[in-house]
């Protein structure tokens, strides 16, 4: 006599079932509410006054469609300007960090005495506080300061004279020094054409000397995982440490440096404590960034809050974090898999 299949008890004939899973959402329910009301709620509030001129003060906003959007993108706006500046720093510093900070992991990876002294001098800028090392850099930086005083020194012992910078009010751009040197110039109101600001490269300095430390600590727990066998092997056919770092480290690596990569360009196009504290976006704008200039105009520094206004700004830069990262991904992520 044939029997049938029993029907399966799901969630809501299953006593047991429903009751475990009533009271895991129980437990969760804080994190959920609070997840709705101040992420999901404010995300979609944010998108809603993307579309409205909206100052805090007035209620209900004034609908204006794809106003803010516009003008974000116009070609001359303080926003585009600010999205070149920011890849200048993408640029330089995100291949900088990830270079400096897998070479430190390298040579403190060696197993000699004391090294575990030089990890935590090499890590100690990391675990400080931004907004230390800001001013920290900014007393270095002073006309009258210590980068200064150094290079003085410095010329002297050669017989030459050092003119003090002005690191943190200095506009021409790298490029433009270039063409300077070499007797030609680029004018200042070509701003894409002369390349980072003096001020701005000071900045990715600073930001290379703090944020290298971390990707160095995250580069060496990967270096210690990778089989000691397979160096002994290379070494045996007669690879030398070169040779070995860059046929046996670096591919074994490749998904720590996609990590690496992809975690330093998020940091660099979300750059503001350092611009915050150090120039407001100047000198002449060639330090200004996007999220400076988003929070700048969301509180109203130089005007009236135009919290529509900052909120397109704001999706613009979520975009195109996006599309670097989904890029990065695609291209570095190929043949990951097998590591």
């Amino acid at each position: 006599m044939a029997t049938g299949t029993p029907p399966r008890r799901g969630f809501f004939n299953n006593p047991r079932v429903r009751d475990e899973a009533l009271t895991a959402y129980l437990f969760i329910s804080p994190y959920l509410l609070v997840t709705l009301v101040f992420t999901v709620g404010v995300v979609l509030f944010a998108i809603y006054i993307s579309f409205n001129q909206f100052n805090l003060y007035t209620w209900p906003p004034e609908w204006v469609g794809l106003d803010n959007y516009v003008k974000a993108l116009a070609l001359k706006g303080q926003f585009i300007h600010s999205l070149v500046n920011v890849i200048w720093y993408v640029i330089i510093v995100v291949p900088t960090q990830t270079a400096l900070a897998l070479a430190l992991a390298t040579l403190i990876n060696v197993k000699v005495r004391g090294s575990q002294i030089f990890r935590t001098v090499f890590y100690a800028p990391s675990v400080t506080s931004s907004v230390v090392i800001t001013m920290i850099f900014w007393w270095l930086y002073l006309k009258t300061g210590y980068l200064n005083f150094f290079l003085t020194q410095l010329w002297s012992v050669f017989g030459a004279h050092w003119q003090a910078v002005e690191w943190l009010n200095a506009p021409k751009g790298l490029f433009q020094l270039i063409a300077i040197a070499l007797g030609g110039n680029i004018p200042s109101s070509l701003s894409y054409l002369r390349g980072p600001s003096v001020t701005w490269m000071a900045i990715m300095f600073q930001n290379i000397f703090t944020t290298a430390p971390t990707f160095m600590i995250m580069f060496l727990a990967a270096l210690q995982e990778v089989p000691p066998s397979l160096y002994e092997a290379a070494a045996i056919d007669g690879a030398n440490n070169w040779q070995q770092f860059w046929k046996i480290s670096v591919p074994m690596l490749r998904p720590v440096i996609l990590l690496v990569i992809v975690l330093g360009t998020i940091g660099t196009w979300q750059v503001f404590d350092q611009v915050k504290i150090l120039t407001s976006g100047g000198p002449l704008d060639t330090t200004l960034v996007p999220v400076y200039l988003i929070y700048s105009e969301a509180i109203g520094t130089n005007g009236p809050p135009t919290m529509g206004y900052a909120s397109a700004m704001a999706f613009l830069l979520a975009v195109i974090i996006f599309i670097f990262t989904f890029v990065q991904r695609r291209v570095i992520e190929r043949g990951t898999e097998q590591y």
